[in-house]
């Protein structure tokens, strides 16, 4: 089944005189359970890209549905209460309250939705243990790693159960290490909880932990990678013949 649907998705900014069309008419599905990630060229418009498909901006034309809902169809109040409970989040720059401790960070969403503590206290005990951060609960976002905190941030974007799980460079700020830790563990939350996962990389070793890849180029879908059965080692060779005849894919801001 397809968790999510957009149908010749546009995006542009500027005025009729002065208009940058960064997305030009964009298909995309995503199968529940899937782990995608979208790559393309500073420009390209992934970015772009994620921000539309996670109700983070909208889109000029086209449509998208997220569990059969019209996206693009609901009111802003209709789509905060959609976002709270169906989507999940993972930044770049973690995006953590500072004045929080790790555990009230990772607890939010379900505060926000007023679940009760002893339940909020079990989710928190099982996914702070799948993703490896129980034993620095107590600390503050000051006080610990870049890798810690997101896995922390990677912990509230599941906390809530989502339908879908956002993620926007999740490694860009992490050392090799701390980025393979990570992976891993939301490579194992795929399979152990099926969550569906789309993330934008431009680093083709956080590619190769997906199931598919989707390479933007100009604004359009230049073409997809399928993992199948390979292994992770080889699944990264295709993506890197790709990036090549891509013309390389540098990060971006």
């Amino acid at each position: 089944m397809n968790i999510l649907e957009a149908n010749n998705l546009s995006k542009s900014y500027g005025n009729k005189f002065n208009r940058q069309e960064v997305l030009k008419g964009i298909d995309v599905s995503i199968i529940e359970g899937e782990f995608v990630s979208i790559m393309g060229a500073s420009g390209s418009g992934k970015t772009t890209l994620l921000n539309v498909l996670s109700s983070i901006d909208k889109p000029s034309g086209g449509t998208i549905r997220i569990e059969g809902k019209e996206m693009t169809a609901l009111k802003e109040k209709q789509l905060a209460e959609f976002r709270k409970n169906h989507l999940g989040f993972i930044f770049q720059e973690y995006n953590l309250l500072d004045t929080l401790t790790v555990k009230e960070n990772i607890l939010l969403p379900l505060s926000i939705k007023r679940t009760p503590k002893k339940a909020a206290d079990d989710i928190f005990s099982d996914v702070a243990r799948e993703l490896g951060i129980e034993e620095i609960k107590d600390k503050y976002p000051n006080e610990i790693s870049g890798g810690q905190k997101q896995r922390t941030s990677a912990a509230r974007a599941f906390i809530h159960e989502p339908s879908i799980i956002f993620a926007d460079e999740p490694t860009g700020a992490l050392d090799s290490k701390s980025a393979s830790d990570l992976l891993n563990k939301l490579s194992d939350m795929n399979v152990k909880r099926k969550a569906t996962i789309l993330m934008v990389t431009h680093d083709p070793v956080a590619a190769s932990y997906c199931n598919r890849v989707i390479f933007i180029k100009d604004g359009q879908i230049y073409t997809q990678l399928n993992k199948g059965g390979e292994s992770r080692q080889e699944f990264f060779k295709d993506i890197m013949k790709t990036q090549g005849v891509l013309g390389g894919v540098q990060n971006e801001h």
